[in-house]
């Protein structure tokens, strides 16, 4: 039988400019949207959210990624 997962949860990870409005600092080329990273984490060590410095398409930078609900 498969051993149970115990307190590893999957979540969706998302860029920051998305929640702020940075439109002057975009660049023209690239398009306004929404880009979103899933992983996991152990919620007994971490039962903070997760804030996680990743690669964001539509900014073209990098940028902080909060976890969401």
């Amino acid at each position: 039988m498969p051993k149970n997962k115990g307190a590893r949860i999957t979540i969706t990870l998302e860029c920051e400019c998305r929640s702020s409005s940075k439109e002057s600092s975009q660049k023209k080329d690239r398009k306004n949207g929404l880009f979103r990273y899933t992983t996991s984490k152990n919620k007994r060590n971490t039962p903070n959210k997760l804030e996680i410095n990743k690669f964001c398409p539509y900014c073209n930078c990098h940028n902080k990624f909060k976890e969401i609900k």
